[in-house]
Parts: structure tokens; C-alpha cells; sequence
């Protein structure tokens, strides 16, 4: 199930999103130019359990960031175009309500808090892996959560490939957001936390963040629990 739009309106054009999706892409493609040296700047710029929490070191060559300034420099890296894409997809659904519900300030705050979060989430399930995290995932989790706080009644349009078949219904936020955590869930239990896979804790640490701070960082005139926005955009074939 792959959202695609939504259907609630914004007032504010959400620059910090669309800066977010521009630094990622062009991030990855300065990784793709490294040819061999990619892993390199894996280990340099990911956050490592490890080197952050348990005093390991890197290597000479590799450490060029404080451990701590890791926690930032990851949420921009991506192990691969489908990673990148996915992130991005979810980022260019739900983000621009939450920046319009805080304004761009104190969305920066929120975005990079989700992340801090969840990377430390994923960071002491297992301290002393020495597997790099990468990725927008555990701040765009943040974001989840807070939509889901936001806009649980709004229209999810997604994509639902069944075979050769592909059915895009219009979904509520709450059951498209609700089984996405609920997989999270079943994917970690399902997941060792040292296989090198995904990070499934930062997933659910960074949603779990995200709904604890939308009270917190949105506006005061702005509802929790929205009810379904009476503008329904329209698409034609």
C-alpha cells in the first residue's frame, strides 16, 4: 500500500519539506558519485550504537563528525534509490500538513527532534552494534505520528498493487497510519536488531515522538483530532 495524496488542504507553502526532499536527493547522488568510497561515508555520517552510546572509536579517516552530530548528518544519507524514494513518498504526503499546523520554525525543531528520537530509540535497543543507521525514516516516522494526531479522519489516496491489478481507493488516515505502525511492530518482532536490516525501532521510536510533540510545537488555534475536510480535490484521467 503505497499513499500517493491526501485530502487536506494547506495555507502555507511547506518550503522545510521541499528543502528536505532537495538536500536528500541531491545527498544521494553525492553518494552514488563516490563509487567505492560510499561505504566510507556510511560509517563517517551514519549513526553507529556503538561509537555513540559505548565508546568505541572509528577508525582514523572515518571519524570526521562528534558521534552526537551523527545523529543529524544520517537523517540525510540513504542506502539505496527505493529507500530514498520511500522516505520521500511519505515526506511529500503528511509533511506538508504538520509544517503548516507549526509553521516552517518550529517544524525544523520538530523534524530534527524526531529524529534525534528515534535514532536514540533504535541506539539503545542494541548499544553495541556497530551497524551504521541511515536514512529520513525515524524523523518522517515523527511526522507520521503527529499527522495521525492531526488528521486522522483526512482521505489517504493509495495504491494497492494485487497481481496485475492495481486499485487506488481513497483510505482514512487512521487505518492507513495505524497499519503502518502496526507493521512496524510485526517487522521488528519478526527482525533480529544486529541483522544490518531495517531499523525498525527508529520507525516506531520516531512515531511514537511525533505524537508526543504535535501538542506541543503546533499552533494554538490548531485542532487535534481535525474532523474530514469538507475540500475534495479533484483528478482527472
Amino acid at each position: 500500500m503505497f499513499p500517493i495524496h491526501d485530502d487536506t488542504p494547506t495555507r502555507l507553502t511547506p518550503y522545510f519539506t521541499y528543502g528536505v526532499i532537495i538536500a536528500c536527493v541531491l545527498i544521494f547522488i553525492w553518494q552514488l558519485s563516490l563509487g567505492d568510497l560510499g561505504p566510507s561515508a556510511i560509517y563517517s555520517f551514519g549513526v553507529i550504537p556503538a561509537v555513540l552510546l559505548s565508546g568505541k572509536s572509528l577508525p582514523v579517516g572515518l571519524d570526521i563528525l562528534p558521534a552526537w552530530m551523527t545523529i543529524f548528518s544520517s537523517m540525510f544519507l540513504h542506502g539505496g534509490w527505493m529507500h530514498l524514494i520511500g522516505n520521500m513518498l511519505y515526506l511529500w504526503v503528511f509533511s506538508n500538513n504538520v509544517e503548516d499546523a507549526m509553521g516552517h520554525k518550529r517544524f525544523i525543531v520538530f523534524y530534527l527532534m524526531c529524529g534525534l528520537l528515534a535514532a536514540m530509540t533504535q541506539a539503545m535497543l542494541d548499544p553495541a552494534s556497530e551497524i551504521p543507521m541511515i536514512g529520513a525514516s525515524g524523523a518522517v516516522s515523527g511526522v507520521l505520528g503527529a499527522y495521525l494526531l492531526l488528521h486522522p479522519h483526512a482521505r489517504i489516496l493509495v495504491i494497492i498493487p494485487i497481481g496485475f491489478l492495481i486499485y487506488t481507493p481513497w483510505i482514512p488516515a487512521f487505518w492507513v497510519l495505524g497499519f503502518w505502525f502496526v507493521l512496524q511492530i510485526f517487522n521488528s518482532w519478526l527482525s533480529a536488531s544486529d541483522a544490518g536490516g531495517i531499523a525498525y525501532g527508529a520507525h516506531m521510536g520516531g512515531f511514537v515522538a511525533g505524537m508526543l510533540l504535535i501538542p506541543l510545537f503546533k499552533y494554538r488555534n490548531v485542532p487535534l483530532f481535525a474532523p474530514a475536510s469538507t475540500e475534495r480535490r479533484v483528478f482527472r484521467k
